[in-house]
Order: structure tokens, then sequence, then C-alpha cells
């Protein structure tokens, strides 16, 4: 087993360096210096983190556990992660509804106050700039998260667009959320712990809710919401607090929610099947070929009006010519780039993300195939090294997810 620890943490160390390097353009092997960090950063370095540099920040990969261990803990009782390197922000505004559905392809004025989903912002050609988790806090106020690595492309994107849409006489404004800090707080244990620093019930609080509310005697945002498939939430704290509140979190857990890295962090999203951008998201795909065109409201199918749409809206009707879809496989984990072929040895795709799965005990892997040839059950080969080796089509998630809904 060693060796196959070994090979998962190597195996996620390159996926998460090979996201940034998509994602920052090149990656620059920066001294620690030079990286951004986090309030967090010396109770990570002091609860044994190891840090590395991810999206400019020095981040922990893991802590004294192994990957594989903190990948099993989350879905057995609980993780706590600090994802500050994300940046948060509002926009404001009676206009900042129309302004964003001119920027996303979600049906944000259908959503309830107090709720949220996943999002696509998209370019003139309908790719993906970057996924984001964007909640209708009111019908004049939108929080959203974007990704750490694509924090400078998304702001400059969205603040262009602002300049046009304000000088047309639109009503919106925006804040960064620099003066804030992000944990997320995944698993089953996360609501039972979580419920012990604050006294609003979170029984009623179901999964893509949002409410501002005070833990652990401070004022936070609170989204239940994640990135592994498990129950969980984000919790978006005033940076002079975070520290605080993390200790509140893992104290209260007696142990048994622990602080987590990026290396199991991106093991628990890929068996979820959810896409990283810079890996599985990249500005040239777009959401129907990710796989994601449920998150593209039924107004927004039938008016279009965001960028992109002609052509979005056009592989809705007819179908996308590449599909994301998920693999099983024998030998070694199928890496990212790797070539996929039909049983005739005809390139028929490539890999996205892959790697061991902790929680399965064998090779997974998400990858891009043409369509007709996406069906679950297909057999496939995976050209590793320059060898073959046995692959086949299976459903995503690879791991039940288990989202706190109403029943």
């Amino acid at each position: 087993m060693r060796g196959g620890l070994w090979q998962l943490g190597q195996s996620i160390t390159r996926r998460l360096a090979q996201a940034d390097k998509k994602t920052i353009g090149r990656r620059c092997f920066a001294s620690e210096a030079d990286l951004k960090k986090t309030v967090l950063y010396d109770f990570h370095v002091a609860n044994g983190g190891k840090m590395v540099p991810f999206a400019g920040w020095s981040m922990p990969i893991q802590y004294k556990d192994s990957i594989m261990d903190s990948t099993v803990n989350c879905r057995e009782n609980g993780s706590l992660f600090d994802v500050s390197h994300m940046c948060g922000l509002s926009l404001k505004g009676k206009d900042s509804i129309p302004f964003l559905e001119k920027l996303v392809v979600a049906d944000v004025a259908g959503l309830a106050p107090g709720t949220g989903s996943l999002t696509v912002f998209t370019n003139e050609k309908g790719g993906a700039i970057d996924d984001s988790v964007i909640t209708k806090v009111t019908n004049e106020h939108i929080y959203l998260v974007v990704n750490a690595g694509c924090r400078d492309k998304d702001l400059a994107h969205i603040e262009a667009h602002m300049k046009v849409f304000k000088s047309k006489g639109g009503d919106v404004s925006w804040h960064i959320h620099d003066e804030r800090s992000l944990l997320a707080l995944q698993g089953p244990l996360a609501a039972p712990v979580l419920q012990h620093l604050t006294k609003d019930d979170l029984s009623k609080f179901y999964f893509g809710e949002f409410k501002m509310l005070d833990i652990n005697g401070v004022h936070c945002f609170l989204t239940r919401t994640g990135y592994t498939g498990e129950d969980g939430f984000e919790i978006s704290v005033p940076s002079e607090h975070a520290v605080d509140l993390a200790k509140a979190i893992l104290e209260k857990s007696e142990g048994k929610v622990r602080l987590t890295g990026l290396g199991a962090r991106d093991s628990l999203r890929l068996e979820a099947g959810l896409c990283l951008y810079g890996n599985d998201m990249e500005q040239h795909i777009t959401p129907v070929e990710a796989g994601l065109t449920w998150a593209i409201g039924k107004r927004r199918r039938a008016e279009g009006g965001f960028l992109g749409a002609d052509v979005i809206l056009k592989q809705i009707a007819e179908g996308p010519s590449i599909r994301r879809v998920g693999f099983f496989s024998s030998g070694p984990p199928a890496r990212s780039h790797s070539e996929i072929q039909n049983e005739k040895g005809e390139n028929i795709g490539e890999v996205t993300s892959g790697g061991f799965s902790p929680c399965l005990k064998k090779n997974i892997a998400m990858g891009y195939v043409k369509s007709g040839l996406h069906k679950t059950g297909t057999k496939v080969k995976f050209v590793i090294r320059g060898k073959n080796y046995d692959g086949v089509i299976t459903k995503m998630p690879f791991v039940p997810t288990k989202y706190y809904k109403p029943s």
C-alpha cells in the first residue's frame, strides 16, 4: 500500500500543479516570500501542514495524515479546509441581476432569495471562463465565489463589462471581500459540529441555501455547499476571527473533524465527479460539453442573452461533438492528457483528471470522448507511457453524493 499512497500523492501534486499552470498561464516557482498567505498560514504550519505553491498562494497540500487517510476521514467523519485563497465578492444594485445574467448561464432572477447554484462564466464562443457558486442574497445583492487561479482574469472580465453596463445607466456596484476568510467544513459531522457554535437551527437549512448569522459569536456568511460530494458548509468569516473559528470547530468535533489539505480536496472532488477548472474545464470547453447543461436555467435556454449563447443553445438542440465522462481503469492510474482509444486503437479522446480513489480502492478518471462513444459500459483503452490499459466508461459521481436536501 505504501507504493499506492506514494503514487496517489504524486498524482495529486502533479494534477494540482497542472491546473495551476493552465489557469495562470505559466507556473512560477516563486520563493516562499513571493507567495500570498492566508491568515491561517501560521496555524497550518503549527499543525504540521506541508505548504506548497498553488495559484500564487502558499497552501497546505496535506497535514500529518496521508492524503488517503484524510480523504476517507472526510467521508466517515469530517474535514476542515482553508479555502481563503478563493475570491468572494458581492454585486449590489437594482440591476445587479440583469448585469450578472449577461455573463453567466444561470437563471439568477429565478432563484429564491437566500438560495444559490453552480454556474459558469462564458466567453463569446461559449467556452468556460470559470465556474462559480452564486447566491441571490436579495433581489439587489448577489454573493459569489470564484476560483483563486482565475481571480485576476475573472475580476478584469467582470469589471470591463460593468463599466459598459454602468455607462448605459445600469445600477450595479461590487465589493471584493478581501477582508474575509473562507473555511469549508465537510462531511457527516459538519452539521452536528457547527450546530454547537450557532443558535440558528441548521436542520432546516438545506443544500444550496445561504444565510447571514452568528457563528462562534461572529457575524458570518454561511452557504450549505462544498466541493467533496459530502454534506457541508462554506463559512465566510471576518479574517481576524478565522483562526479562532477554525480552532472552535476542531475542538467541538473532539478530534474527529481534521484539518485537510489540497491533496485530499482534489481526490474528494474527483470521486464526486466535480470539475477542476484548468483540467476538466477550460476556455475552449462549453458547459454542455462539460456535462453542466443542468446549470443552464430553462428561461436562459429559451431567451439566451449570455455570452456565447448562440453556440451553447445550438449544442443543447443538436448535441455537442464531445462529452465529459467518467472511467474505471486497470493498470497504473490514467493521468491528465492520457490518450483514450476505442477497441480498434483509434483516438477518441483525452483524460483530464485521474488517480487512485482512496474510498473505492481503484483507479478513476474523467475526460472527454467523441459523442456517440460516451455511453456507460463502453470499453476503452488508455495509453500510458506507451502501453495500453483497459478502461470502461462509468457514471459519475463515482462515490454517491450526500447533499442535505428536504426529504
